[in-house]
C-alpha cells in the first residue's frame, strides 16, 4: 500500500531538470556573500540556496504524462541530509566536484564557478565522464534501449528513413521536438543513479548520493508509469498488483538485471530483440507440461494472453501539443503476432495501442509522416500485471478455459469478441498500417457458427 501511495505522487509525471546557480544577480560585479567560496559550501547551505537561487526560465516539457511534481529550484540542487553524508564518505566525493562537472571550484562567484568546461549533467557524456571507472557499463550503454534507440527507430522509419541510424537525417525541428518530449524519459546514468528523472521533477534525489540500485517507484516507475508501474502496482480500478510483487516481493531488478539496463555488445532495433531480456522460463520450469492449457498453447501464445489483466492504452498524440487525442483507457486485445521475425513460434499475442498518428509532428512543421504505414499502430506488448487467476483462467462449473476466451455465437451474438483486435476496432487512418495484425479471417470458422455453446 505504501508503494501505491508513493506512486500517486508521480503517476502522471512529466518535468524538466533545471540547473541552478549560486548567485541571484546577473551582474558579475555584485559582491558575493562571504563564507561561500566552494561548490560544497554553497550547495549544502539550504538557507543560502533559498536566498540566491535563479528562478526557472523555461516551462517543463509537455506530454502524455501530465505535469511533473514540482520541486523548488533550491530543493533540486541541495546536497544536504543523510544522502549527502553517504556521498561524502564515497570515492566519488573524494574526486572533487570539478572532476566530473568541470568549471572552477574554490571560488565564490557563480559565473566563474560555472564557467569554462562546466557541465550540469556529466553522464550526458558518459564515456568520457563515467567510463574511466565504469567501463563495463559505459562501453555498452550506447546500445541500451534506455538511450531511446528503439523509439528513434520508429520515428525514423515512419518518416521514410531506414532506421535509428538515420535519425540524425530528420529535419532539425523534428529532432528538437523529439529531444523536448520523447527524450525526457530516455536518459543517462545520472537519471537512474543520482537525480530524479526529468519526468519525476528532476533534481538531486538524495543529496548527490550515488545509488547503485535505483529506487523502483521514484526512478523506474516515474518513467515507466502507465505502461509498466501502473500495471505492476495495480493502480487502476478493478486491477490487482502483479503476482510477482505480492507473492515474491520483486522490484524491477528482480527480473531486469543491470546488464540488461546497461545494454549489450549488440545494438538492437527494439526491446524484444535484446538477448538479455528475462523470460518466464528463467524461473518457471516445466511450464509446458504443468497443465493441459500450457501443453496446447505455450508455444503459440505469449503468457499474457491468459495471465494478463486489462492494461492501459492511449493513442494519436500531437507532440508538444494537446498530447494523446485518444485518451487513456483500460483494454485487452489479442492480435496476430506483429513480431514474427523475433518470436516466430507465437501466432497470437497481446497488443497495445501506440501513440502513433500520421500527424504526430504537425506542430514541429511535419504535416504527415512520409511512411506512416511502415509500422502498425498496435504493438506487441507484455503487460506487467500478471496473475495466475484472471478473467480468462477462472471458469465456472461445467465450463473450461475456452468459455472465457474462445469466441462463440450465442443467438447471433458473438461472446468474447471484445478480446480480439478486429478491423472494425481500428480508426480509418489505422487500417492500412495495422490491418495485417487484426484477426479477421484468421480464427477458426466454427467459432462464428450459430450454436448455443462451443463444444
Amino acid at each position: 500500500m505504501k508503494i501505491i501511495q508513493r506512486l500517486s505522487l508521480i503517476l502522471f509525471a512529466l518535468g524538466m531538470l533545471t540547473v541552478l546557480s549560486c548567485t541571484k544577480s546577473e551582474d558579475p560585479q555584485e559582491p558575493v556573500e562571504a563564507g561561500y567560496s566552494s561548490c560544497i559550501e554553497c550547495h549544502t547551505n539550504y538557507a543560502h540556496l533559498q536566498k540566491v537561487y535563479s528562478p526557472d526560465t523555461a516551462a517543463p516539457a509537455g506530454g502524455c504524462g501530465g505535469s511533473a511534481p514540482h520541486y523548488e529550484p533550491y530543493d533540486r540542487v541541495y546536497m544536504g541530509g543523510e544522502g549527502f553524508q553517504e556521498f561524502k564518505a564515497s570515492s566519488h566525493y573524494s574526486m572533487g566536484c570539478t572532476a566530473c562537472h568541470g568549471g572552477v571550484d574554490n571560488v565564490g562567484d557563480k559565473l566563474q564557478a560555472h564557467s569554462g568546461d562546466f557541465i550540469a549533467h556529466p553522464s550526458a557524456n558518459f564515456v568520457e565522464t563515467c567510463g574511466a571507472c565504469h567501463e563495463d557499463a559505459t562501453s555498452t550503454f550506447g546500445n541500451s534501449l534506455h538511450n531511446g534507440y528503439g523509439q528513434m527507430r520508429a520515428v525514423a522509419m515512419r518518416s521514410g528513413l531506414s532506421g535509428a541510424d538515420d535519425f540524425d537525417q530528420l529535419p532539425a525541428h523534428q529532432i528538437e521536438g523529439y529531444n523536448k518530449n520523447c527524450a525526457t524519459c530516455h536518459g543517462t546514468c545520472g537519471n537512474c543513479h543520482i537525480v530524479r528523472p526529468p519526468i519525476a521533477g528532476g533534481g538531486l534525489a538524495a543529496g548527490h548520493k550515488f545509488t547503485k540500485t535505483p529506487d523502483m517507484v521514484n526512478v523506474c516507475v516515474s518513467c515507466h508509469t502507465s505502461r509498466g508501474g501502473h500495471a505492476y502496482l495495480g493502480v487502476a480500478p478493478g486491477t490487482s498488483p502483479d503476482v510477482h510483487l505480492t507473492n515474491a516481493g520483486f522490484d524491477c531488478l528482480g527480473c531486469h538485471s543491470g546488464h540488461e539496463m546497461h545494454g549489450g555488445t549488440e545494438k538492437v532495433e527494439q526491446r524484444y530483440a535484446y538477448s538479455k531480456l528475462p523470460e518466464c522460463e528463467d524461473c518457471h520450469t516445466n511450464l509446458k507440461t504443468s497443465n493441459l492449457y500450457h501443453e496446447r498453447h505455450i508455444n503459440h501464445f505469449n503468457c499474457q494472453v491468459c495471465h494478463s489483466q486489462d492494461y492501459n492504452n492511449c493513442g494519436s498524440c500531437h507532440i508538444h501539443g494537446e498530447g494523446a487525442r485518444i485518451p487513456a483507457y483500460m483494454d485487452y486485445k489479442i492480435a496476430v503476432n506483429p513480431l514474427k521475425d523475433l518470436k516466430p513460434t507465437l501466432n497470437f499475442v497481446t497488443v497495445r495501442r501506440t501513440l502513433a498518428a500520421p500527424d504526430n509532428w504537425v506542430l514541429y512543421g511535419v504535416a504527415e509522416y512520409a511512411n506512416f504505414n511502415s509500422k502498425p499502430t498496435y504493438n506487441y506488448t507484455s503487460p506487467h500485471n500478471i496473475l495466475r487467476w484472471t478473467s480468462r483462467t477462472v471458469y465456472g462449473e461445467g465450463e473450461n478455459c475456452t468459455s472465457n476466451c474462445h469466441i462463440r455465437n450465442e443467438d447471433g451474438g458473438l461472446v468474447n469478441k471484445e478480446h480480439y483486435l478486429f478491423m472494425d476496432d481500428l480508426l480509418e487512418w489505422e487500417k492500412e498500417a495495422t490491418g495485417h495484425v487484426t484477426v479477421d479471417g484468421k480464427l477458426p470458422e466454427h467459432w462464428f457458427e450459430s450454436k448455443n455453446e462451443l463444444k
